[in-house]
């Protein structure tokens, strides 16, 4: 992190959560639920559903649960929110202050013009400080934060799901934020999973402080600014410092105040602050819980945080992420983020022009599995320099990596099955590279000659040469055919893409001349032109075109 200068607090010109949740409730993206609700057993689950229940991604909404309970029936003060911060794209955009066109320039904007945070004198996060023999009270410590169960019938504890674990390098004070999952173990005692196979940048801070026989200080941050909350997910450089791209998302600095029992500095505005010490040395299972691959993990040894202080805001709103099968939140909060990143990887590091859009398929693969690379007028060169470029961006990213056409809609699979099918030849246009990590997936245990290596498919799927026309009406009959949809009062339509037909450029004048008579209700002027050119020296299904 820049050197802070430290100041009277100055007023705040960016959204924390809570203004943040007005604006979603002014714009009808909030949820109240009033009643008692289960965090044990009810809470994820019922947020579930917009995800699992075939609600379009538009509608869904964040949930704010205003009275929390737990299956002893203990009510908690504190409420909780999920789905506030990417439920939808349109609810990642407010959280931004932009509309969702203008997300991906943000995110441009914000890592070409990072600014540093600036250090001030107090701030809402320490409204409520408990450290010492407070933290062993009943309620007191962890056990008082009313974190749900975010996979009933699997997890083995509650688990916080939007917790941002901020740590600095033992030798250079560079510091880091990354969102990982925490075990509840105890009332000062929680458990992380960072997983090694994404270079997080915690993992060289917990192994240059065990090399040197410390702890590492850590603080967990809950809540605050969205933007802290969107840099903290994605993966961004070891010396990119997350919260300097958080001040140029909000094209101000963050404002930030010094823990109370560890050295480091957190958002003033943060809803609820955990800090502590990382045990560098010893590690002890951790899980199962329900992870964002699909299936449950089941248990890894991990590191274990001594909680030494937790801090809140009078007025403290719990976050919690909705993971697990994607699409999910969880998802969602890193896709909106990822592509464009990935996309201005290909287009500007690599200097592949052709490239128009990377789109990371989400339903149930999360993100990482299927890659699509969306190009126009590729040279073959340029399509297998985008393949290896994508598959090689990072290291548990892109098993199957597709290039398509411009006129493929890379977020609908059928489509791209579609140019699959009938645009590649794998015999030709199919390659695999070995050598990749398995990354973020279920462990299938020990199988005989099984070394740990995973590999990657990179597919051609784009026009190489003309073809023939999509077949689907032209545009304008569908515009007209819509029209009169609507007049009739049907249920809205939904187009999916193709919804008209287009030339490919296998399609010649007189073809086109044959389609516009046959609309004019002259297609007989075509049939006796065609009985005309009839011949006795071709077998049936010849072709017209190449004879």
């Amino acid at each position: 992190m820049a050197q802070t200068e430290r100041r009277a607090s100055p007023p705040r010109t960016y959204p924390d959560l809570h203004d943040h949740l007005d604006a979603l409730e002014r714009d009808g993206f909030l949820i109240r639920v009033r009643r008692p609700i289960n965090k044990d057993t009810e809470l994820h689950p019922l947020v579930r559903w917009q995800f699992r229940g075939g609600i379009p991604e538009r509608e869904r909404k964040a949930f704010l649960f205003e009275h929390v309970v737990d299956s002893s029936g203990r009510e908690y003060g504190m409420p909780v929110v999920v789905g506030s911060l990417a439920a939808s794209r349109w609810i990642y955009a407010r959280g931004l202050g932009c509309d969702v066109d203008q997300v991906n320039q943000k995110w441009l904007d914000a890592r070409a013009n990072p600014i540093a945070p600036i250090e001030v004198e107090s701030g809402p996060v320490h409204d409520v400080v408990r450290t010492g023999a407070q933290l062993d009270e009943p309620g007191g410590g962890l056990d008082g934060l009313p974190v749900p169960i975010s996979t009933p019938g699997w997890d083995n504890a509650p688990y916080i799901t939007a917790g941002h674990y901020l740590t600095r390098d033992p030798e250079t004070g560079i510091y880091n934020l990354g969102n990982y999952r925490g075990h509840l173990k105890g009332r000062r005692r929680v458990g992380m999973n960072a997983s090694h196979e994404f270079q997080q940048g915690i993992i060289p801070h917990i192994e240059k402080a065990r090399a040197r026989g410390e702890p590492l200080p850590c603080a967990i941050i809950l809540g605050g600014p969205p933007a802290v909350s969107y840099t903290s997910v994605q993966k961004l450089r070891y010396d990119e410092d997350e919260l300097t791209v958080a001040g140029g998302l909000v094209g101000a600095p963050i404002q930030l105040v010094r823990c109370k029992t560890v050295d480091l500095m957190v958002p003033a505005d943060a809803d609820v602050v955990i800090e502590g010490l990382i045990d560098s040395r010893w590690l002890e299972p951790e899980g199962p819980f329900g992870e964002s691959h699909g299936h449950v993990n089941l248990q890894e040894y991990n590191n274990v945080m001594e909680v030494t202080a937790i801090t809140h805001r009078r007025d403290a709103i719990l976050p919690s992420i909705i993971s697990q099968v994607t699409p999910s939140e969880s998802s969602m909060i890193k896709k909106v983020a990822l592509e464009p990143m990935f996309t201005d990887h290909l287009r500007q590091t690599l200097g592949i022009r052709s490239v128009v859009r990377v789109a990371l398929h989400e339903p149930l693969t999360n993100l990482r599995r299927l890659v699509v690379v969306q190009m126009s007028n590729p040279s073959e060169q340029e399509v297998w320099q985008a393949l290896f470029g994508a598959t090689s961006y990072q290291l548990a990213v892109g098993k199957f990596v597709v290039a398509v056409d411009e006129d493929i809609d890379p977020e609908n699979t059928d489509a791209v099955m579609w140019a699959i099918c009938y645009r590649s030849r794998p015999h030709k246009d199919l390659q695999v590279i070995h050598g990749k990590d398995p990354g973020h997936s279920p462990r299938v245990g020990d199988r005989k000659g099984d070394d740990g290596e995973d590999s990657a498919m990179l597919i051609n799927a784009t026009l190489r040469t003309t073809f023939p026309p999509i077949s689907l009406p032209k545009r304008e009959y569908m515009e007209r055919a819509a029209q009169i949809w609507d007049e009739l009062d049907l249920p809205a339509l939904k187009p999916e893409s193709p919804w008209y037909g287009y030339s490919l450029g296998q399609w010649s004048d007189e073809f086109e001349e044959e389609a516009r008579l046959a609309v004019e209700g002259r297609w007989e002027e075509t049939g006796q032109k065609l009985h005309e050119r009839r011949r006795d020296d071709v077998e049936p299904n010849s072709s017209v075109w190449e004879h």
